[in-house]
């Protein structure tokens, strides 16, 4: 085991992993998307062990052939791989960190990957920790949502050393579509941050020029048609429609269900907003995106996708 010395303050260290494939996975976190994530990972041949707080997420987990565990100490316990996604900064230190966490308790020369959309300084810290206890670390956020997890088409999007992006390829492969290897440690969450901040605002722009062009008279259908068809077309107007009706894939045409939740958006809002505040990086639209999505939520409207920006917009929602 090779060892270089960076400017990092800390050494990291360079592994040479067994050929045997890796096959055994705990899976940490079973809600929305990682429940979809682990059924895939399941369904391309890989033993799955999971772990949640709740209750409900490990029985439904268990129907698709996820196993069990009581903890995250339960969970890792001989895996070769342990993959998770989880809500916040805090529960992704803790579950990495802490006295019951996977560096701890992981074996030695685990891959870790973590999926949670959080701060870039998270997966540093972790990383880290990671390298000296023996276990590889890398922060892999997706984009696609509940329907990209669901049919295994999502983005990864990688933060980390290249030979454990390598090695993590076949299991991003068989939960998504496309992978993508953006940089060292935290490169995975930038990526994830500015894609998310511009489909923030993006949405909010379709949202609000959708609203103003049917409050003048025009067709919605045809203005949409318009827009697919001009140098405004964008992921909003083909896929995202907010104008229930028009795209019925979209969450806006299913009462703004089963989508990107409000409060989600508000909260990765306000990730990229520290990120580009720590960087002295303007971002007017950003900051406009942010308040808007946070009157949505104060209105109560928090669990709805963040495409029913344009219901506040129409003005009918009080």
């Amino acid at each position: 085991m090779a060892a270089r010395t960076v400017s990092r303050c800390f050494t990291i260290t360079t592994r040479r992993y067994s050929s045997k494939p890796d096959k055994n996975i705990a899976f940490l976190g079973l809600g929305n998307m990682g429940g979809f994530m682990a059924a895939n990972l399941v369904k391309k041949g890989f033993n799955v062990r999971g772990y949640d707080p709740s209750k409900e997420a490990l029985t439904a987990a268990a129907k698709d052939g996820v196993s069990s565990a009581t903890s995250i100490a339960a969970a890792v316990e001989g895996v070769d791989v342990v993959v998770s996604i989880l809500p916040s900064n805090k529960v992704v230190l803790d579950a990495y960190l802490g006295d019951d966490g996977v560096v701890k308790h992981a074996p030695k020369g685990t891959l870790l990957i973590d999926s949670s959309t959080v701060d870039p300084n998270v997966p540093k810290q972790i990383f880290p920790v990671a390298n000296d206890s023996g276990v590889a670390f890398i922060d892999a956020p997706v984009s696609g949502g509940v329907m990209g997890a669901q049919n295994a088409t999502l983005a990864f999007m990688v933060g980390g050393r290249k030979e454990d992006f390598d090695r993590s390829v076949p299991m991003l492969k068989a939960m998504g579509a496309k992978q993508y290897h953006c940089g060292d440690s935290g490169a995975g969450q930038v990526a994830k941050l500015s894609n998310n901040m511009l489909m923030g605002i993006t949405g909010m722009a379709t949202a609000e020029c959708m609203n103003m062009g049917i409050k003048m008279g025009l067709d919605p259908q045809v203005l949409l048609d318009v827009l697919n068809n001009s140098s405004a077309r964008s992921w909003s107007t083909e896929v995202y429609c907010p104008v229930p009706g028009l795209v019925p894939t979209a969450p806006s045409s299913r009462d703004y269900e089963n989508g990107f939740k409000n409060e989600l958006m508000v909260k990765d809002l306000e990730l990229a907003s520290g990120m580009a505040l720590g960087i002295r990086s303007p971002i007017p639209l950003g900051a406009v995106a942010t308040q808007l999505y946070r009157i949505v939520q104060s209105r109560g409207y928090g669990q709805k996708d963040f495409s029913f920006i344009y219901q506040l917009l129409k003005n009918e929602k009080k």
